[in-house]
């Protein structure tokens, strides 16, 4: 009896065993093949790198990763401005948005460290109130060409650059400015409109989702953090911008 008992935990032991072991190959497997399609990510176009689908909404914010300062460098952060750039002043977010296609996902965003986590905030808050923002993407995904992400309705914040058509730097050099929807919220001089594309936009009776009105969700969640619109400015109107001096 004792024999038979000692037979079946063996049997029983072994068993067990296998599925550990089946357990740990499985997790090995699955994440050579996160490893891969993240390593495929990279490589993708901007269009198929944007919707990374997210199952519990993320909001984080960190000092900048090394990866990503790499990318910043000739970019948002341009050669010969590297020594005026303070580095340890800026932060990495990722941030869960609601696409225009009603999916949650994950975006990516450089902003003032002293803006981080009320900026973290904002987006929280516009994120529970559903409203719609198309991508929030690095701007050195395009290069650090600001007219190219504002006509593909790319959000984003930091880049050092001078204000449109003006030798002053930008608030977006000191990461105290962020862009959103800019190609339905266009910025307006007269007849100069940028991006080029949004000429319809200049309309804001238009009805359309991501379009910022005054009193709208977004709006409030920046409005009562004391935050800026350019919308409400006489001349120039910078519908997509929002800023915050600290």
């Amino acid at each position: 009896m004792i024999f038979v008992f000692i037979i079946i935990s063996l049997i029983l032991i072994n068993n067990k065993i296998a599925k550990i072991n089946n357990k740990e190959i499985m997790q090995s497997n699955t994440s050579d093949k996160s490893n891969n399609e993240s390593s495929k990510t990279m490589e993708n176009d901007i269009a198929e790198s944007d919707y990374i689908k997210v199952d519990e909404p993320i909001f984080t914010y960190q000092e900048i990763p090394e990866n990503i300062l790499e990318k910043m460098i000739g970019n948002s952060i341009p050669r010969e401005s590297i020594d005026k750039v303070n580095i340890e002043e800026l932060a990495y977010l990722n941030i869960t948005y609601l696409g225009f296609d009603k999916e949650s996902h994950i975006g990516e965003m450089i902003v003032n460290k002293n803006l981080a986590e009320e900026v973290i905030d904002i987006f929280k808050e516009v994120y529970m109130k559903k409203y719609p923002i198309e991508k929030i993407r690095l701007i050195d995904e395009y290069g650090a060409d600001d007219e190219k992400s504002m006509e593909d309705n790319n959000t984003s914040a930091f880049c050092y650059r001078d204000i449109s058509n003006t030798n002053n730097l930008s608030n977006h050099a000191k990461g105290c400015a962020i862009d959103i929807n800019p190609l339905y919220n266009p910025y307006v001089v007269k007849t100069f409109v940028s991006p080029t594309n949004a000429a319809k936009y200049v309309d804001r009776t238009i009805a359309e989702k991501g379009i910022i009105q005054k009193g709208d969700d977004l709006y409030n969640a920046f409005i009562k953090r004391n935050w800026t619109w350019g919308g409400e400015w006489k001349n120039p109107k910078d519908y997509q911008h929002f800023e915050k001096s600290y």
